[in-house]
């Protein structure tokens, strides 16, 4: 008998860890429920606030919209980054939530010390992503190494 798991309800709060989601997509055989999987991450990332969505906040390089606002939190004077964000299109959404569940909550140093493409590897997104959103998922990990990288610099030394 196989077991499928479910797709959260959308008052379902996200997966904890990018683990989690690489262990309901491994559970998902077919690429079409993947993506349903995907956007359904995007349905339960938290609204951004209006005020969030401005030039700043806006990630270059995607074709679809995408606003990343980033909340610095020292933390023993080690940068631990957070992060909002939301797109105008569902998948995208979706890839947000997965970079979301990948970086936030975690220091500067350890954002940096993340190859993206060994673990976003894991989801075989590349091989059924257009070039368009592969560019753009990217475009949004560089900006939250970006940030990482300034979060850093601004940090206060320790004399």
């Amino acid at each position: 008998m196989e077991t499928t798991r479910p797709a959260p309800a959308n008052d379902a709060q996200p997966p904890a860890n990018f683990d989690e989601i690489v262990a309901d997509f491994d559970l998902l055989e077919d690429w079409e429920d993947r993506y349903r999987y995907v956007i359904e991450l995007g349905r339960r990332l938290p609204p951004l606030p209006e005020t969030e969505r401005n030039a700043t906040n806006k990630v270059q390089g995607c074709v679809s919209q995408v606003w990343l606002a980033t909340t610095v939190s020292p933390n023993h004077r080690v940068p631990r980054l957070s992060f909002v964000g939301d797109s105008d299109a569902h998948i995208v959404r979706g890839l947000i939530a997965i970079l979301f569940a990948l970086y936030s909550g975690k220091t500067a140093d350890a954002i940096l010390d993340i190859d993206a493409n060994a673990v976003l590897g894991r989801l075989h997104l590349k091989e059924h992503l257009t070039p368009q959103r592969s560019n753009g998922l990217l475009a949004m990990v560089e900006r939250i190494r970006k940030d990482a990288r300034e979060a850093i610099e601004k940090a206060p030394t320790v004399h």
